[in-house]
């Protein structure tokens, strides 16, 4: 996602540097291509924002609940671990969310590939406070985890875990970053745009 952003943000650059042509030929064409990037831009952010915002469900997954027992809300990632020799990697993190003590949260899992997982939780950006190891052998059964105490059962796995989740981190923050920009370039030209066709 982070490239479709990337290249979003050179559309409507482009898209700003052309603004002063207005008469003419190659007037028109600029105003078409203007007006081209602002509508591509919004179709992008639409179903971005929409996608983000429905609930993950998917067909034939398994449904995982993760419910923190402890005292202090933490924040929970989970690593599936792909098996097979037709992956792109071998791991796919994803972030759970941060919850407080006393609830719980939902999402689904595509098992298909895989029959392992690991579920990761921080206490702020970088204090691991719990890492356990899970292994699916029946993916028609729900997956629950309750975290009822800080414990961490595999040193080695879980400095992979913190690999992988500052990876995830660092490439979400990129994502944030041109989304904004993107977000800023977008108000420029639709502002151009409208003030143009007054």
């Amino acid at each position: 996602m982070f490239s479709v952003f990337l290249l979003l943000c050179i559309l409507l650059a482009f898209s700003l540097m052309i603004f002063p042509l207005k008469s003419g030929r190659v007037g028109n064409w600029a105003k078409i291509f203007r007006t081209a990037a602002v509508t591509v831009a919004v179709a992008v952010f639409t179903y971005y924002f929409v996608t983000k915002s429905l609930t993950q469900y998917r067909e034939n997954s398994v449904t995982f609940q993760v419910i923190n027992k402890l005292p202090f809300p933490l924040d929970f990632y989970l690593i599936k671990v792909k098996s097979g020799e037709h992956t792109d990697s071998r791991y796919e993190t994803r972030h759970v969310g941060n919850i407080r003590s006393n609830f719980y949260r939902i999402d689904y899992l595509d098992m298909e590939n895989s029959g392992e997982f690991w579920v990761a939780a921080f206490m702020g950006k970088k204090n691991l406070v719990y890492f356990s190891q899970h292994a699916v052998p029946n993916k028609n059964e729900d997956q629950i985890v309750e975290i009822r105490n800080y414990i961490n059962q595999s040193v080695k796995l879980s400095e992979i875990s913190k690999t992988l989740v500052a990876d995830l981190n660092l490439e979400s923050r990129k994502t944030a970053i041109w989304i904004t920009l993107d977000l800023l370039l977008l108000f420029l030209n639709f502002s151009l745009l409208l003030r143009k066709t007054k």
